[in-house]
Order: structure tokens, then sequence, then C-alpha cells
């Protein structure tokens, strides 16, 4: 037996099964000794407890005694080493998705790609008459994140689900904080609907019990509410906050066919 011997997952499960077998010997002996040692004072027949078998015995029973109480002592600082290993993988998993999450975030390309890829998609659309759609997709975090510092991994947490259900050519781009843009060539008005299920079933996972945030999803489709890029440009542009609109464009006669809260 080590004392205070390396954490092993693999042994675990063997030392408590030690520990068990030497708490019931344990309980086993200490009963059989308390019967001994009751059963003169209970009988009141003299009983001969000297010699080198008692001796022997009072002395294996004090060794086993001392094993016992060393082995739990052990035990029990592998257990507590066990939990500060645990809580340190516990610390250094969350550091490690706070930066995957905001890191993610960083790397999504913003609104002035977004309007060079719109422009593209909508002449490719056009050109081989095929339709165009686009998600707007607004989280608004829980009162709960507001100023604790979980907001990014929240908004992170959120673009990877959204990832997750992407096709290979659709595309997805951060407008502003907490508004994300995704463009899905050749879906129609009506496909939309069932990608946008999927979105949805992916922001209740990334929200999570505690709704750290809630989601608005919003969709525009070339040609049925869009005629041109620039319409479409322009819902997006009254989608953002004021701050981060660049040039907003009118969009007339223009109805989001998808509302969903």
């Amino acid at each position: 037996m080590k004392i205070f011997d390396r954490i092993d997952s693999g042994t675990l499960d063997r030392r408590e099964l030690q520990l068990w077998i030497l708490a019931l010997t344990m309980l086993l002996v200490l009963s059989m000794g308390v019967a001994l040692l009751m059963f003169p004072m209970a009988y009141s027949h003299p009983v001969d407890l000297t010699g080198l078998p008692s001796r022997a015995i009072f002395l294996g029973f004090c060794g086993l005694s001392a094993l016992a109480v060393g082995y739990f002592i052990d035990r029990q600082m592998v257990i507590r080493n066990l939990r500060a290993e645990l809580d340190r993988k516990k610390r250094q998993f969350e550091s490690i998705r706070r930066e995957a999450s905001t890191n993610l975030l960083t790397t999504l390309p913003g609104l002035t790609i977004f309007h060079d890829r719109l422009a593209m998609e909508h002449r490719r659309a056009s050109n081989t008459r095929q339709a165009l759609s686009l998600l707007i997709v607004e989280l608004k975090p829980s009162a709960g994140l507001l100023g604790s510092g979980e907001i990014e991994i929240a908004f992170g947490d959120a673009a990877k689900s959204l990832l997750a259900k992407l096709r290979g050519e659709d595309s997805i781009f951060l407008l502003a904080p907490g508004i994300f843009g995704i463009l899905l060539p050749a879906v129609t008005a009506r496909d939309s609907y069932n990608v946008c299920d999927h979105m949805l079933e992916g922001l209740h996972d990334a929200a999570g019990v505690s709704d750290r945030f809630t989601f608005d999803v919003s969709m525009v489709n070339y040609p049925d509410q869009a005629a041109t890029a620039s319409e479409m440009e322009g819902y997006i542009h009254s989608r953002l906050p004021k701050k981060a609109r660049k040039e907003p464009q009118q969009s007339e006669n223009m109805t989001p066919v998808l509302r969903v809260c």
C-alpha cells in the first residue's frame, strides 16, 4: 500500500472493493471480540485468557486495527487528491470552453464580408433562377448573464449549435453582437421553415435549462419577399442596432415571412 499514492481511475474500483472487505472483516472481528470478552461476564464462568494464544490474538487484533486506521486515512487522502484533480480539470475545461467560444465569435466573418457574399449569392441565384433565403438570428442574454462575463460563452455556444445545422454551401456571419446572419443558397421559403426548426432545436439546447439567452429568428427569401439584394440588405440593417449600421438601404414592400420568438 502506497501512502498518498497517485490517482489512477483504473484502480478505484479495486480499491473500493478492498475497503469493503477490510471494513466487513473489521466488523466481524470486533463483533467476535466483543462477544468473547462479554461471554465470561454474561455467564459468570471463569475463562483463562492468559498464555501465548491469547497474546497472539490480542497483538493481531491491535495490528489489524492499526492497519485499518492507516488504510482509511490513506484512502481519504486519495479521495481528497482526486477531488482536487477533478476541480482542476473542471477549471481547465471551463477555460478551454470559454476560449473556444470567444475564439469562434472572433473568427466569424462580419458585416462587410456579408454584404459581398450576399451580392455574390444573389447574382448566382438570379442567373440560375434559384431561390436564396436569409435567416436572421437575434440573441438576448438573460438577466443573470448581464455583467457576469458569461455572455460570450453563451453566444459562442449558440454559434456552434448553428454551425452544426448548416450545410456545406451555407454560410454564417456575425453582423453585430448577438446577431447572426445565415445565407441559405437554393433554399425556398417553404424549405426554410424546416431549416428554421433545426436551428431552433440547436438554440434550445445551447440555451440550456437555465435559459441563458432568448432568441428571435426571422427570414426573408428571394424572390418571394425580396427582388433585389439591396432589399435584403435593407431588412438586415433594420434589424441591427444603430451603431452597427452602415449606409442602411430602403426596403419597400417587403415583409419577413417568418418570425419566431
